[in-house]
């Protein structure tokens, strides 16, 4: 945790200092009144990010806040309620490299290590008091609850949740890992239906996971296209019609690995989970130049 958050900063420190240098002049990041010092990581934030409510620099701030904490208050129960921002910190880093110095990332760490691989537990209040002198226990929670606060905001360049999601299934070929399910079973393995909060699993919007597919279509430098024949042109964006055109092709929309409904009334409205973004993006890497095309003259075939 404190490993990570020294360098990241360091990291985002001089990426946004070279992008000031570039675009305002080299004295842009020396103090007027004192030449021979550069400006702090807070101030280039506030240079290059101005609007304080951006997602974006709320996560890098809020890493800031973590790696100047006193050593001693750092646990590493800390990991648990940090590694949704260190994740969406990454992504925001990779995005920001491209954008303001046209520079992929992924050219030099596979895009494998690039998603965090984290210790998974809740931090339960009274094991957490238990553990802890007072201050750091309180410390700790009090952190937990601002971040969870904050996460609400369902951004993903604020926070990514990150899950790691086990579905009976008689698809073997569908399941990331498999186990076996035997009274003499060498791993005992119990089945258990628990009901999980959507907005926490499935906290993405139509418009979110449209935003988040074109992020990472950028990021990763895939070649998406699709002519439109009325617009008569190619066009790159991953538009809402294509996400649609997703749910209904695969109908994700039955499969509450992906979406949740919301009923309120006679009214109904969609939420999604990571899983649809990633899902979309794994297909599309397939043909990203005839992708759209091919699913919608399978749709034809369908009706």
């Amino acid at each position: 945790v404190e490993g990570f958050s020294f360098f990241i900063c360091n990291a985002w420190e001089l990426m946004l200092k070279a992008h000031l240098v570039k675009i305002k002049g080299e004295e842009s990041i020396y103090f007027s009144d004192k030449p021979d010092r550069t400006i702090s990581l807070e101030n280039a934030i506030k240079e290059v990010f101005t609007n304080n409510k951006d997602p974006l620099r709320n996560n890098i701030e809020k890493i800031i806040e973590l790696r100047n904490t006193s050593t001693h208050f750092i646990t590493e129960d800390y990991e648990i309620i940090y590694a949704p921002l260190f994740q969406a910190c990454v992504f925001n880093f990779i995005e920001k490299m491209s954008d303001f110095h046209e520079i992929d990332v992924t050219n030099y760490v596979t895009q494998s290590f690039l998603s965090l691989v984290i210790k998974e537990d809740d931090l339960d209040p009274s094991l957490i008091r238990a553990k802890y002198s007072t201050e750091t226990a309180e410390r700790l929670l009090s952190t937990r609850k601002e971040l969870e606060k904050l996460g609400k905001m369902n951004n993903p360049s604020f926070s990514i949740e990150i899950n790691h999601n086990f579905y009976v299934t008689k698809k073997v070929n569908d399941a990331d890992a498999t186990i076996r399910i035997a009274k003499d079973g060498e791993i005992p393995v119990q089945i258990i239906k628990e009901q999980k909060d959507p907005s926490n699993t499935h906290k993405y919007s139509q418009g979110h996971c449209v935003k988040e597919i074109n992020k990472i279509l950028i990021r990763e430098n895939i070649t998406f296209e699709y002519y439109d024949p009325f617009c008569k042109k190619n066009r790159s964006q991953f538009t809402t019609g294509d996400f649609q055109l997703f749910l209904n092709f695969y109908e994700l929309k039955t499969n509450e690995r992906y979406t949740y409904r919301h009923i309120i009334g006679n009214h109904s409205q969609y939420s999604y989970s990571y899983a649809t973004i990633t899902f979309i993006i794994n297909e599309i890497k397939k043909d990203p130049k005839n992708i759209i095309k091919s699913l919608k003259k399978e749709i034809k075939k369908r009706t």
